[in-house]
């Protein structure tokens, strides 16, 4: 129930590279961001599973006046974070958890961008739900990106999805990832991902952008 996915080694070193393959559509989901949450006031973001900072790289770029925090459990995802964000004064980074964090500091918006699918539902996606709402204020919002539907809506998509990828990609690699995520990862239904985000203390959310198996939602703290 505490298993946290952890991105080592090559996995960490090639994160960038491999969502920008085995996403479609990723810069323009990633380029957007900002705009979904311009209007919040409090700009005071929480980006959860920040990873290399692929987010906070597009909110440190506009002319809004962000204050950021990016939480990773990875060591060495958050070097390269770090490494990436080291010009920036008003991003904090922190290897860690969400629930290492203060409750007493209320962020006006987070984000929580392909993390849910690698946690099982046996309580861990809906602990760390409940442990983003409680350090929001009321009505922040959340923007999540993940893996999402039934078995048949993930069987089928990822059909879609092979017809999306590189040509120049090793057929054994792509048939192996393919297999790694219909078998391997802890993907919901959209109802359920509904269910989970009301239980854990807000609105009922609004799926608003969708690439294969990958699907952007929206969503408040009730």
């Amino acid at each position: 129930m505490n298993k946290i996915e952890l991105f080592e080694n090559q996995r960490a070193s090639g994160y960038n590279q491999f969502v920008e393959t085995w996403i479609p559509n990723y810069h323009y989901f990633m380029n957007n961001l900002p705009n979904l949450l311009k209007q919040t006031e409090n700009k005071n973001l929480l980006v959860v599973g920040c990873g290399t900072g692929n987010e906070i790289e597009r909110f440190v770029h506009t002319t809004e006046q962000w204050k950021i925090t990016g939480i990773d459990p990875s060591p060495e995802m958050i070097s390269q974070a770090v490494q990436n964000l080291k010009d920036f004064k008003n991003v904090n980074l922190i290897e860690g958890i969400v629930n290492d964090l203060d409750r007493s500091d209320k962020f006006g918006a987070a984000t929580l961008l392909l993390v849910l699918h690698f946690m099982e539902d046996d309580g861990t996606k809906l602990n760390l739900l409940k442990n983003i709402a409680e350090r929001l204020e009321f009505g922040a919002p959340l923007i999540l990106l993940d893996i999402t539907g039934n078995k048949t809506q993930i069987k089928e998509n990822l059909e879609v999805l092979r017809l999306f990828l590189p040509k120049n990609l090793d057929k054994d690699d792509i048939n192996n990832r393919l297999h790694r995520i219909e078998n391997e990862l802890n993907a919901v239904s959209e109802e359920r991902l509904s269910q989970l985000l009301i239980e854990a203390g807000f609105e009922a959310p609004l799926r608003f952008f969708q690439t294969s198996i990958y699907m952007g939602w929206m969503t408040r703290k009730k």
